[in-house]
């Protein structure tokens, strides 16, 4: 078996196109959601709003640098816990706070914010901390990857179909309306539909070398989690908050990961790898505290109709 650091990914240049475009139609859908009064809303809590941000944008990264230092994972592996960690927050943290009874109003704000700011925040994270980084800087020169052109490529995937999705929810909100929901759901199966067919083209790689990352994954997600929820406690912000906190930092948009990895790193495998398994996993662990938080009252204590329905 190959090291994990030779391993690539196949994905054909055309289909690879096509993902751009899911994922630029998955980012209209949710612009479609967003108004400019939901910024105005979050503007009130600015403790909690500034928490997500920099505790997404500034303290993850920074934390993921150091657990690399820690973990010593290998290089290509290392570099997608690197690029995972300088993505936005992934939307299915929205549905989640609402699940948990956390804020949602809250969570809604942060992922658009953190969204808007990946457009600089994601290239400029990746790039920083990667050369930095011992683990990954060798690998880092080897693909020669430019800032710049990842910046390109995040803003035509993410900032273009914001826009113009905000432009037409606020020119046409009759219209908006109508294919809100459809438009979500659709382009959402799509690129799930488009992100499994990669990953059964590679299954065998897959199978192969996912005993490497499943460990580091559980670890990596973790931290954020439990980051988001410490830091949120220590502020004193409400539990409702907290929870939005925590969902914020522990759910990454892995989908854009993914298809900056394909665009830029050929398929890597341990980049892609580890990403494909973030995305599951985040999933499962996101959902997994859920359920528990959807048991219990913000203030901590297990609700009447939990408590009853418990044996």
């Amino acid at each position: 078996m190959a090291p994990i650091d030779q391993v690539q990914l196949h994905f054909n240049p055309q289909t690879l196109q096509i993902l751009n475009a899911v994922l630029g139609l998955v980012m209209f859908g949710v612009a479609l959601d967003l108004r400019v009064e939901d910024f105005r809303v979050a503007l009130r809590t600015p403790k909690a709003l500034a928490l997500g941000l920099l505790g997404h944008h500034v303290l993850f990264p920074a934390m993921t640098y150091v657990l690399v230092w820690i973990l010593q994972p290998q290089p290509s592996i290392a570099l997608g816990m690197i690029l995972v960690s300088s993505c936005p927050a992934g939307h299915i943290s929205n549905f989640l706070v609402h699940f948990s009874r956390g804020n949602t109003a809250l969570s809604v704000s942060v992922s658009a914010l953190s969204t808007l700011a990946a457009l600089v925040m994601t290239p400029l994270n990746f790039a920083f901390w990667g050369n930095l980084s011992p683990v990954t800087s060798s690998l880092m020169k080897q693909v020669a990857m430019s800032p710049w052109e990842m910046l390109q490529v995040v803003v035509l995937l993410l900032g273009v179909p914001l826009v113009l999705g905000m432009g037409v929810a606020r020119r046409y909100p009759g219209f908006a309306a109508r294919i809100r929901k459809p438009m979500k759901w659709l382009s959402l199966l799509v690129l799930v539909g488009f992100i499994g067919g990669a990953l059964a083209a590679n299954f065998q790689h897959f199978l192969a070398y996912i005993q490497f990352v499943v460990l580091v994954v559980f670890i990596h997600n973790l931290l954020a989690l439990a980051t988001g929820y410490g830091l949120s406690a220590a502020l004193g912000l409400p539990e409702r908050d907290r929870r939005a906190i925590t969902f914020e930092m522990g759910i990454q948009n892995s989908g854009l990961g993914l298809i900056l990895i394909f665009n830029f790193f050929d398929g890597l495998g341990g980049m892609a790898i580890v990403t494909a398994w973030w995305g599951i996993w985040h999933i499962v662990a996101g959902m997994t505290l859920a359920l528990y938080w959807k048991r219990r009252d913000p203030g901590g204590a297990p609700t009447v109709q939990a408590a009853a329905a418990a044996p």
